[in-house]
């Protein structure tokens, strides 16, 4: 199971590791108090998606179509297919520091990995 949190909630027992798929740390938020286990910067949106997608609603569409179709490019990414398997035998959390929890890269990039998880498995969505 693949979960999101806010990187400003205090970490649950439940959340199995906990990896930060924001490409800024969130500000105010130590080290210690996160508790990550990976810092998942490489597969955040780019400097340039981010400022233009500014958490806008309006452009949540947009921006998950731009944003999975950098998740897809050929260049060599972070183990995803591990976290995909990660989550078949267990939690993982991912945290992002945006206030808007529906419209963010954490939404997409759980998304992403539960199509990976579901092929690892054969499954249809």
């Amino acid at each position: 199971m693949i979960r999101i949190k806010r990187a400003y909630e205090a970490p649950a027992v439940g959340d199995g590791p906990r990896m930060l798929v924001d490409q800024v740390w969130p500000r105010g938020v130590s080290r210690d108090a996160l508790e990550i286990a990976r810092w998942e910067r490489d597969v955040a949106p780019t400097n340039e998606l981010r400022r233009w997608f500014g958490h806008d609603p309006a452009r949540w569409v947009e921006f998950r179509e731009r944003y999975t179709g950098e998740l897809a490019s050929p260049a060599p990414l972070p183990c995803p297919a591990g976290i995909a398997g990660e989550a078949r035998t267990g939690t993982v959390t991912l945290a992002s520091g945006a206030r808007d929890t529906e419209h963010n890269q954490a939404v997409v990039r759980k998304e992403d990995l539960d199509r990976l998880a579901r092929e690892q498995t054969g499954e249809r969505a």
